[in-house]
């Protein structure tokens, strides 16, 4: 039981699951203080400290503190944000330009028999008037 154990842990999934956590942990608290000390301000320089935590309702004696609801909507959309044109858009843009440019599919073929260049769909060639093959 103990040898199962040890061959359980030591898989690839577990010991890939296990780094992928830490570091989703560790990209977190960086793109958290990102929004935090660097978004946060430059928006409150702009606008003036966006700060709801004091908006709240009482309804029959509850109350609903929707201020820090919008706070944290607000953080989420920012850390959104920062992690999509941070972080995504240049990961898309350096994967695309490391595959190169997408082959776009051939338009023509060549004849079998005299070998001109015909469209791919045609089942006769124009030149010399061979019937061909439908190409997929």
């Amino acid at each position: 039981m103990l040898k199962e154990f040890r061959a359980f842990i030591f898989k690839g999934n577990v010991v890939d699951l296990a780094v992928a956590v830490v570091i989703g942990a560790a990209f977190g608290a960086v793109i958290t203080s990102f929004t935090t000390n660097i978004l946060n301000p430059v928006i409150a320089a702009l606008v003036g400290k966006p700060d709801f935590s004091a908006y709240a309702a009482v309804v029959n004696g509850s109350k609903i503190q929707y201020g820090l609801f919008l706070n944290a909507l607000i953080a989420f959309v920012l850390i959104g944000a920062a992690v999509y044109f941070f972080v995504v858009a240049p990961m898309a843009a350096l994967m695309k330009r490391m595959n190169g440019p997408q082959a776009a599919p051939p338009v023509t073929h060549k004849c079998p028999e005299c070998l001109n260049d015909i469209p791919v769909a045609a089942r006769r060639c124009g030149h010399c008037g061979q019937p061909v093959a439908v190409a997929a």
